[in-house]
């Protein structure tokens, strides 16, 4: 059995063949799926999503591209604690600070994420943390909040630097792997994934981005995490259904509200 554990089902990418790209991913044995959140003033449309599948769940949460359209709304950690309340819900996010493209006020970006934070610390729900180019700043904000009472997180996608995946490991938080970590040039990316503790990693494919390298370049869906689980588990020197197993336990272990009896199921 394997999880997505975030990609984006409600992006327009997917409205022509959404059922059958479900479908797809439960043939290559992709039982779960998360869908993650990137507006809250989207978080309906996600809902329903979650609803109209068993095996897809959902996180509510918005991403740092559009921190200032939520701070415009006047979000509020109870608007996130109250929304997550649907038992579909199973995390905070995705927050967090992209420096790269900076589409938002940078102050924006560290007061939502310090707002989500705060949401994961009073649910016990994980924090989906997007961090690009910000290494520093996304190191200082976690020890700072860290301080103030931990919080389950997981550092989606990770392509950042060696130091930040450790700190976020000393700090208790997992480290999720995307197709990026299959691509060519990526063998800094998996020398940190080679250094990282097993029961901490997790698998995704943030589709309909980021495709792994059989299919670098074209859309991304969940069925193809079954190669970045192949390629993690060259990287750890496991087997393929050994590296199965473990990123799903650790899925399980830290996404909480998901129903156990669906890792024995599948």
């Amino acid at each position: 059995m394997l999880v997505d554990s975030h990609c984006h089902l409600d992006f327009p990418d997917f409205d022509a063949e959404r059922d059958e790209i479900i479908a797809r991913a439960g043939e290559a044995g992709v039982r779960l799926m998360v869908t993650i959140s990137t507006r809250v003033a989207r978080f309906d449309t996600i809902r329903a999503l979650a609803e109209r599948y068993d095996n897809v769940f959902c996180s509510v949460g918005t991403h740092p591209h559009n921190a200032g359209e939520e701070a415009e709304m006047a979000v509020t950690t109870d608007d996130l604690v109250r929304l997550s309340a649907h038992e579909k819900v199973v995390a905070i996010g995705e927050a967090g600070l992209d420096y790269f493209y900076d589409k938002a006020p940078r102050e924006a970006q560290a007061a939502g994420l310090r707002r989500h934070i705060a949401a994961a610390r009073q649910t016990g729900l994980p924090l989906v943390i997007h961090s690009r180019d910000a290494d520093d700043d996304m190191a200082a904000i976690l020890r700072e909040e860290t301080e103030k009472g931990a919080f389950p997180a997981l550092l989606h996608c990770f392509s950042s630097g060696r130091d930040l995946a450790l700190t976020g490991i000393e700090l208790g938080l997992y480290v999720s792997f995307s197709g990026i970590v299959t691509f060519k040039r990526s063998d800094e990316l998996r020398a940190i994934a080679a250094e990282l503790p097993a029961n901490r990693l997790l698998v995704e494919t943030d589709a309909p981005y980021l495709a792994p390298q059989p299919w670098r370049g074209k859309r991304n869906e969940p069925a193809y995490v079954a190669h970045t689980n192949k390629v993690l588990a060259e990287t750890k020197g496991l087997s393929e259904a050994e590296m199965a197993r473990q990123t799903t336990a650790n899925f399980f272990r830290l996404f909480s509200r998901v129903p156990r009896h669906l890792e024995q199921e599948g």
